[in-house]
């Protein structure tokens, strides 16, 4: 372990801050971390709405997290251009490019507009499922902008106010922005978020295969670990989880062995993403010993939603466009999808037979409910073991490199 660390120091970590360095990096990075606190809000209303399984009378408080999480995509649509014109110095393209963004972003939407001007809108695009198009809608607008950053009209010398020439000079940019998104999106008919389902759907049919099984849990926590919620995936990945869990039922009930290794069971509940997608329980942990007061304070933040597998906080306060620990979630997502399917495949424990998508109960509660059986816990625990030593690495040079930065601040 100390020749890996001494590697990662030595080798990884110069990599990783250069990369770390990099504008549009940072200009993603910062996008997601600005809207953390709406992600915690969203996170502690699932916790609170969990007593709504055990009290009848408890109030409906999702319609909080629809308006907190649930916009995100918005928030991200805007934030990015924002944070790339501030970046680049200049300010007076700020506000006007996170504007024009959230305006390519709802045309993006493709609302059904009646005669009565009444909108229809899948809500479920401003939250995490268009987070994808959103970001896409975000550095389109901001390489947009970035060109006519110097641009004007008007000569230095000009006696028309400030923010006069501000409002005509905005004006091209804005217009190249909007009427590029109208031929492509109206007139072209392009509809980018089935495109991006679209290009995944050829993967659901591998999904039973072992590598099949594990490309794809590589996908999630790839695009994860870049601020695209795994939720995005939903309705490609989840009808097919639920078809396998129906036919292992069917099987029991016929008297024969189920055979559907990956089911929401199994994934979600019982055995693989112990603190949410990506496995992140370990890092929790970790994080509540950190050397970084940074870390430690969000490992405290973190860890009662990640007990009940909410790891928002944790992905996007840590992990995101951070080449430091998205690395060892990228490995998670190809080397515990492996452990888990050949564990049930060869018997360790049985495969999940019944219907059960409490994904909020706490590993390994959840993975004795899916399969009441001592590798059950075995499984698990071999799985989290695994995670905690692909996780530690990386995360002690992580957190050694924070330690550092905030004592040469605080010596300033």
């Amino acid at each position: 372990m100390n020749t890996l660390i001494t590697f990662l120091n030595t080798k990884f970590a110069p990599k990783a801050s250069k990369v770390n360095q990099n504008v549009w990096i940072n200009v993603l990075k910062d996008s997601v971390l600005q809207t953390l606190p709406f992600i915690l809000v969203s996170s502690l209303v699932s916790l609170l709405s969990l007593f709504g399984n055990i009290w009848q009378w408890w109030p409906n408080l999702y319609p909080i997290s629809n308006f907190t999480f649930g916009l995100i995509s918005i928030f991200i649509a805007f934030l990015v251009p924002f944070n790339l014109m501030e970046r680049k110095k200049l300010k007076k393209q700020r506000i006007i490019s996170g504007l024009t963004s959230i305006a390519l972003f709802l045309m993006a939407t493709r609302p059904q507009i009646d005669a009565n001007s009444i909108a229809k809108i899948n809500f479920g695009y401003f939250g995490a499922g268009g987070m994808f198009v959103a970001m896409i809608c975000g550095v389109i607008v901001g390489l947009i902008m970035e060109a006519f950053g110097k641009f004007s009209f008007f000569s230095e010398d000009t006696v028309i106010p400030d923010f006069v020439t501000s409002w005509f000079d905005s004006m091209l940019p804005i217009g190249i922005v909007i009427v590029l998104g109208w031929i492509v999106i109206d007139l072209l008919n392009f509809d980018m978020y089935n495109v991006i389902v679209n290009c995944f759907k050829p993967l659901s049919s591998a999904l039973q295969t072992l590598p099949g099984f594990m490309l794809i849990m590589f996908i999630y926590c790839f695009f994860y670990s870049m601020g695209v919620s795994s939720w995005v995936f939903t309705p490609i990945i989840t009808p097919l989880l639920i078809q396998a869990i129906n036919e292992n039922a069917k099987l029991v009930a016929a008297g024969k062995t189920p055979t559907e290794i990956v089911t929401y069971e199994a994934i979600f509940v019982g055995f693989l993403w112990w603190g949410g997608v990506g496995n992140t329980m370990p890092l929790n942990l970790f994080m509540l010993r950190a050397k970084s007061a940074r870390l430690k304070a969000l490992g405290k933040a973190c860890i009662v939603p990640a007990l009940f597998n909410i790891n928002e906080p944790t992905v996007f306060g840590t992990i995101v466009w951070n080449p430091y620990l998205m690395v060892p979630m990228w490995l998670n997502g190809l080397v515990l999808p492996a452990i888990m399917w050949l564990g049930l495949k060869f018997g360790i424990t049985a495969i999940p037979q019944a219907v059960d998508q409490l994904w909020y109960i706490p590993f390994p509660i959840g993975s004795w409910l899916v399969s009441p059986h001592i590798g059950s816990i075995i499984l698990v625990l071999i799985i989290f073991v695994v995670s905690a030593l692909i996780w530690y690495p990386f995360f002690k040079v992580y957190d050694n490199n924070l330690y550092k930065k905030e004592k040469e601040e605080v010596k300033d």
